[in-house]
């Protein structure tokens, strides 16, 4: 089956990087599970709104505008037909999916993964998707104690 996003989706996407837009809608198209793109582009109001609640733990978010008027980074969220789902056995193929599509798209270098805070998607495969579990143990053996992990945050760095 082939997914594509929702009018929710798109709108979220709107305020994105292009270059994060190629690669999500190279992914919707490949992944094996739906998902959605639950947040893009932030107001600083809704950044701080993050923050309070301990979604993040950074004043200077890629959600925010950067200086090319582009937000950097966007969050994925996997969808079952009733609602969105946070749940990592959903979000491995969503992480793969995101993965293929950068390296199809030539941009895995300038990606980075939210649950594996010190990696590009380059550095998880040479242009196939690899177990992501594998990948996030490695995380935990070179930053052991680090405990925010974002599954559904990616961002294009400069």
């Amino acid at each position: 089956m082939t997914f594509t996003f929702g009018e929710r989706s798109l709108q979220e996407l709107e305020g994105c990087h292009p270059v994060l837009q190629r690669v999500a809608h190279a992914a919707i198209a490949i992944s094996a599970v739906d998902f959605g793109i639950y947040e893009g582009l932030r107001t600083a109001e809704e950044h701080m709104g993050e923050l309070r609640r301990g979604s993040s733990e950074t004043l200077e978010s890629r959600h925010l505008v950067q200086e090319d008027g582009f937000s950097h980074a966007l969050c994925v969220m996997p969808w079952t037909g009733t609602g969105w789902r946070k749940e990592w056995r959903l979000m491995q193929p969503v992480a793969e999916a995101m993965q293929q599509a950068a390296f199809d798209e030539g941009v895995a270098d300038r990606i980075r993964w939210g649950a594996i805070w010190d990696r590009t998607l380059a550095d998880f495969g040479a242009g196939t998707p690899v177990s992501i579990d594998d990948a996030l143990a490695a995380y935990a053996r070179r930053r052991p104690g680090a405990t925010f992990l974002d599954g559904p945050h990616f961002e294009l760095l400069s």
